[in-house]
């Protein structure tokens, strides 16, 4: 499960890398955690262009604040089955990108070396009444044993994500070898 991620570029920088326009998105690089603002690539409603968007990683759990007022946060889709989730994953218009550089696994797994380049991972978002918010789609591993580690999507990949109905996209989620995972 993926508790933190880094995202060691700009915003242009990325903008640039994935074909999305980047207008004031203030990011300048970094470590990501949970309920923190990260940048997202979405496709614009209005012009189905890729945009760089600010999003909270994290969907407020269902009755989930803690006794010190802290919410807790869903950062990863595990089960795409759940009604949690379908409604987001089957509508085109709420799945996202989510740019990266390095990711940090749970504590035992420590982190994965940090690529040379920018790679996304799948996402899925939506606007609550106050903000947007974000969550990585997992898949699992079969390379590795490991369940839930993040979908990376190499280019065509990337597009079938943001555009392709979901008996399409969902192909995606397909457990596979991670020899066979390469990032754009």
């Amino acid at each position: 499960m993926t508790r933190a991620y880094r995202l060691d570029a700009p915003s242009g920088v990325v903008a640039q890398a994935f074909g999305a326009q980047h207008g004031p998105d203030p990011w300048g690089g970094g470590d990501l955690r949970p309920g923190e603002f990260a940048p997202v690539i979405v496709r614009s409603a209005k012009t189905s262009q890729r945009v760089i968007r600010p999003m909270v990683w994290g969907y407020p759990a269902p009755n989930s604040m803690t006794p010190s007022g802290e919410v807790q946060w869903v950062t990863t889709v595990r089960n795409v089955l759940s009604p949690f989730w379908i409604g987001n994953l089957r509508h085109v218009e709420l799945r996202c990108l989510v740019p990266a550089t390095s990711i940090l696994q749970s504590k035992d797994d420590g982190v994965i070396t940090p690529a040379p380049f920018l790679f996304t991972m799948a996402g899925i978002w939506r606007d609550l009444t106050d903000m947007p918010v974000f969550a990585v789609v997992s898949i699992d591993d079969n390379k590795t044993g490991k369940a839930g580690v993040p979908l990376i999507l190499a280019g065509p990949q990337q597009q079938i994500w943001l555009t392709a109905d979901w008996k399409e996209a969902s192909r995606l989620l397909e457990p596979r070898d991670s020899s066979s995972t390469t990032c754009a």
